[in-house]
């Protein structure tokens, strides 16, 4: 096809976009009807000007971020020893595609120079967002000598968050709110078995725990809850829990019993020549547990004690077993808190690199998403710190090593009501816990 009748294509598709968004839509509006406004202004006024201005100012843009190079030498000999290199008076750019639209941005692929690395687009990144008008561009290299650019046009976590979805026979997966592209946010605790959550006072995070037990309610999972601020989050899913939690105390019974568990669960996979509770058969296969730890310092301060020492650092290390072991058996934890430092007590720092997903909320100071992101990206730390007080629920998920911003969905009060009233699965412990006898709703000591 002819650049100029792209050109005129395009040019149509923006001046029908104009006109729909300043005379169409008012009037649809005016009689009740609902009106998608997203996908008609990207498609129609959006995605043509947006490509356009890719194409356009991609010359201009790879030669002032130092991503064109010349194919012919520049320098010269002077003498005996000293060589002159000058600037290339006619750079060439990367071979760009054509822009390719998304739901909510478009994505386009580059070909590397040779010699050239994706190091340099990486760092270009924040330049094509200024440059395209777009709310983020993401660089990432799945090939050998390619870049593929993701551009979001506008940012999606600014709406209402969907319902959550059910993903389908996936056991473990939970739904929990969506990503910045558009997607389904998904925690698969079988791909990643042991998350941590941190975030400040209302940013989200008693939100996201919500929204995964939300989520699991309808699968046949036990759901073990501690929040020793006296289960005022974790208390609200009621009959849903196989155990919670409200003290230190109780915590340390059901961190014991849980222990005692995954002992159990080892001699059955042992008894059946496996090596994880994943390769029996599902007749022969426990119920995996979920263990939800809301506000981890609480379970590490202490009042100075030697006795609250001595129940803070067990639990510290009855916590970091179950991380080393409970993957393999089925056992998983979801740790919050403001923080997960090693100011917080010992082991702490042990437990964190134990938990593989990470998610940011929003925090008061920079150290604090250090802690989270800062083995992962370091971009994901200064994407986390950005985030403000009026995106409440909107995080940074990293996950071996990718990142990305989401947002969970809130949960009404009559969807917790509905938690509350179902029932945990039944039996499922192999040994009964002791010195703690798990019962419905709660724990009797």
């Amino acid at each position: 096809m002819p650049a100029s009748l792209v050109v005129w294509i395009l040019t149509a598709l923006i001046i029908v976009g104009v006109l729909t968004q300043r005379w169409w839509e008012p009037r649809l509006e005016a009689r009740g009807v609902p009106v998608l406004r997203w996908p008609w202004r990207w498609w129609l006024a959006g995605y043509p000007g947006t490509a356009l201005r890719i194409v356009s100012t991609w010359r201009r843009l790879a030669y002032l971020n130092g991503l064109s190079v010349s194919t012919h030498p520049t320098s010269r000999v002077i003498g005996r020893d000293l060589v002159v290199q000058g600037q290339a008076l006619k750079p060439k750019p990367p071979r760009l595609s054509w822009p390719v639209p998304t739901a909510n941005g478009l994505k386009l692929r580059v070909l590397l120079h040779p010699g050239q690395t994706p190091a340099p687009y990486y760092a270009a990144a924040r330049a094509m967002e200024h440059t395209w008008r777009v709310h983020s561009v993401r660089v990432t290299s799945p090939r050998r000598g390619q870049v593929v650019i993701e551009v979001t046009a506008a940012d999606p976590l600014t709406g209402d968050v969907p319902s959550s979805r059910s993903p389908g026979h996936v056991l473990m997966a939970a739904d929990v709110g969506r990503f910045e592209d558009g997607g389904p946010w998904l925690i698969d605790l079988r791909r990643v078995p042991h998350w941590l959550i941190t975030g400040a006072t209302q940013s989200g995070k008693s939100s996201l725990l919500a929204a995964l037990v939300l989520a699991l309610a309808p699968q046949p999972v036990a759901l073990v809850g501690i929040d020793c601020k006296g289960g005022m989050e974790l208390g609200l899913f009621g009959g849903r829990l196989t155990a919670l939690a409200t003290d230190r105390t109780q915590a340390l019974g059901v961190l014991s019993g849980l222990t005692d568990e995954i002992q159990a669960r080892m001699r059955w996979c042992r008894t059946w020549g496996k090596r994880s509770v994943w390769e029996l058969d599902e007749e022969q296969r426990p119920v995996p547990l979920v263990v939800i730890v809301d506000e981890l310092a609480e379970l590490y301060l202490t009042d100075g004690s030697r006795e609250s020492k001595d129940v803070a650092e067990q639990c510290g290390t009855l916590l970091l077993r179950i991380a080393q072991l409970g993957a393999a058996l089925g056992v998983h934890l979801v740790i919050a808190g403001q923080r997960v430092g090693s100011d917080l007590g010992p082991r702490v720092t042990a437990l964190r690199a134990q938990l593989g997903g990470r998610v940011a909320h929003r925090a008061h100071d920079a150290a604090s998403a250090e802690m989270t992101l800062g083995d992962i990206n370091p971009d994901a730390v200064i994407t986390a710190q950005n985030i403000t007080e009026d995106e409440q629920g909107v995080a940074v998920i990293a996950t071996g090593g990718r990142w990305m911003r989401a947002r969970s969905r809130p949960v009404s009060t009559a969807e917790a009501a509905e938690i509350a009233r179902s029932d945990p699965p039944q039996d499922p412990f192999l040994t009964q816990p002791d010195p703690v006898t798990f019962q419905k709703g709660g724990i009797a000591a």
